[in-house]
């Protein structure tokens, strides 16, 4: 009876090996889903690239879309191949799996001649992320273009580049080599630091695999309510407004901005406080990004008080677009000492569960800064010395729109591939535990 008891104590465990087999799998493939996306790279193949790089590129293309939720309604990915002229080598409409997709990028070869950067970009913008091409007019769907060059471009970049980005393309250069760096800069999207990247050789090009699989990555129910407080006292003064606007936006580009996940509210104060605009007012980046540069200069007083009062009572309320069961986040610029008491409206932010970051920059009072900030203080107050440097801020400053609880944690797929590992490295261990205590019990029988 004992040895029956143990083999039926082994099915139940073999019966938790498959169940833990099956999780550890969907974890490797659904924790992290890449969100909506239409992507198209687009890849140098001048005559300086030697057949052998552009294999090289090939396989990172290859090692990118690996880690994509490709499909007609997830992500979608296209390539445009250039020299001196430009080939459509595959359209966001061509492929619905990564099987196809794959087989395609194999297929692509390399043009050798020219280096018109400029064109291919025109050709992007104006064919590869048209809608006869397999892209989409949603809002909600990012547009992202991921070029690859090793040399100086034989025509003018910086004004069609700009143009793409106005038109809402999010652009990453990535140099190889002899490529020349200003050019990367004028191409890419802002902040520069995670638009733009360069390694030596084509051989060293796979590494950057996982910076792109952690860009395209995003969380599940990543539903949040994000409002900005905007300190616009005379002390800012109007240049300094501008680079305030322009960390905004970089700020929005790191959130998942749609009608069912992030939605953002702005609230500007000086003496008095002023509503820019409500929660759920804009659901995409663009029309979000074009409501903060339009935002006028107040340039009075300092009324810090006054002003987290008014995120508290009003900003996040169901009127004013507050959605019921949301994470709410207040991110609160200022430049100065308040003019009147924070204490009660910092403290009774925090009691109503508003996740508070604390942003400080010039004559900002650090003790302020660390009474409206949330716990842990050093991971939700930020201060620098001057405004040119706000974007090592923007940078630093990480919303985490995950649940707790959720694996996912906004990380790369590369996290969930360890989980997956430990899980199967404690199982091996509990099936040789089992097989040694049958061996043992065997012994004993004979």
């Amino acid at each position: 009876m004992a040895l029956l008891g143990f083999v039926m104590l082994l099915c139940i465990l073999g019966a938790q090996a498959s169940i833990d087999l099956r999780n550890a799998a969907a974890m490797a493939a659904g924790l992290c889903n890449t969100k909506p996306t239409d992507v198209v790279f687009i890849i140098d193949s001048s005559r300086s690239v030697r057949p052998a790089e552009f294999e090289q590129v090939k396989v990172f293309l290859t090692k990118v879309i690996d880690g994509l939720n490709v499909g007609p309604d997830a992500t979608r990915v296209g390539v445009v191949n250039y020299a001196s002229r430009v080939k459509n080598e595959i359209s966001l409409k061509s492929h619905k799996t990564k099987a196809a997709l794959v087989k395609a990028v194999s297929k692509i070869e390399p043009l050798s001649t020219g280096t018109m950067t400029g064109l291919a970009i025109q050709f992007a913008m104006n064919v590869a992320f048209s809608e006869a091409e397999g892209a989409r007019k949603s809002p909600d769907i990012s547009k992202v273009a991921i070029i690859v060059t090793d040399g100086r471009p034989q025509d003018n970049i910086q004004n069609i580049a700009a143009k793409a980005r106005e038109a809402g393309i999010e652009i990453f250069a990535t140099g190889v080599g002899r490529v020349d760096m200003t050019t990367l800069r004028q191409m890419a999207s802002e902040p520069l630091e995670d638009h733009v990247d360069y390694v030596e050789s084509y051989s060293l090009i796979e590494k950057l695999t996982k910076k792109f699989q952690e860009a395209f990555c995003a969380c599940s129910n990543a539903a949040i309510d994000v409002v900005f407080l905007i300190d616009g006292s005379k002390s800012v003064r109007p240049e300094n407004f501008e680079l305030v606007k322009k960390w905004i936006n970089m700020i929005i580009d790191k959130l998942d901005v749609s009608e069912t996940n992030t939605h953002v509210g702005l609230v500007q104060y000086s003496s008095t406080v002023k509503q820019e605009f409500p929660l759920g007012r804009y659901n995409n980046k663009k029309a979000l990004k074009e409501a903060v540069k339009k935002m006028d200069y107040m340039e009075r007083g300092t009324m810090t008080g006054q002003a987290l009062n008014f995120i508290v009572e009003n900003s996040f309320s169901p009127s004013q677009g507050a959605r019921p069961g949301v994470a709410k986040v207040g991110i609160v610029f200022t430049d100065g000492r308040s003019q009147d008491y924070i204490g009660d409206a910092a403290r009774k932010a925090k009691e109503n569960g508003f996740k508070m970051y604390a942003v400080g920059v010039g004559n900002a009072v650090e003790d302020e800064l660390k009474e409206i900030a949330s716990e842990p203080v050093v991971d939700h107050y930020f201060y620098t010395a001057d405004f040119k440097t706000m974007n090592q801020i923007a940078k630093k400053l990480q919303i985490n729109v995950c649940q707790e609880e959720d694996p996912c944690e906004c990380n790369s797929l590369v996290k969930f591939q360890k989980k997956v590992e430990e899980a199967l490295q404690a199982l091996t261990k509990k099936l040789e535990a089992v097989t040694k205590r049958i061996a043992a019990l065997e012994n004993k029988i004979v």
